[in-house]
């Protein structure tokens, strides 16, 4: 008999480390802010095109800055618009750094329950730009995202 209460993570899914010990090595003050930021919807600069399917950002990080936490919970996609040099903190306790070129195309699928919390850092000398794209029909509940960043026009 099959126990069907324990999750099966894909492979996009990100623990969560529970133990400090994992973010030691994390500049100070950056553990605490992940943990408030842990279900922060907010997955780009803004958000430029919603329907009842999709959403649309556009991430913008100048060289020396980084974008706040946030949580990934449904299929997504992001494009890089500019070369660039980024640094990944991850919930696990993880810290990645990787090159980024035009073009450069990255899909996640996260299954019911999944997530990934993280934060990207510009840690280059030219700015990153991304285009992503959010599936909001996963087998997850879309995160909120406040008004404030929804395209103004």
């Amino acid at each position: 008999m099959t126990n069907t209460s324990i999750p099966t993570h894909g492979s996009d899914h990100v623990e969560m480390a529970t133990d400090p010990a994992a973010f030691a090595h994390w500049p100070e003050g950056m553990h605490a802010e992940m943990l408030e930021h842990q279900d922060n919807g907010v997955v780009g600069s803004v958000l430029v095109s919603e329907t009842d399917k999709l959403r649309v950002w556009h991430l913008h990080i100048a060289p020396g800055n980084r974008c706040a936490f946030h949580r990934h919970v449904n299929t997504y996609f992001w494009s890089a618009l500019a070369d660039g040099k980024a640094r990944g903190y991850f919930s696990s306790g993880e810290i990645r750094d990787v090159t980024h070129y035009v073009g450069e195309t990255r899909h996640f699928a996260y299954g019911e329950m999944d997530s990934m919390v993280h934060s990207v850092e510009n840690i280059g000398d030219t700015m990153l730009s991304f285009c992503t794209v959010e599936f909001l029909d996963g087998p997850n509940t879309p995160l909120s995202i406040p008004n404030e960043y929804r395209l103004k026009v």
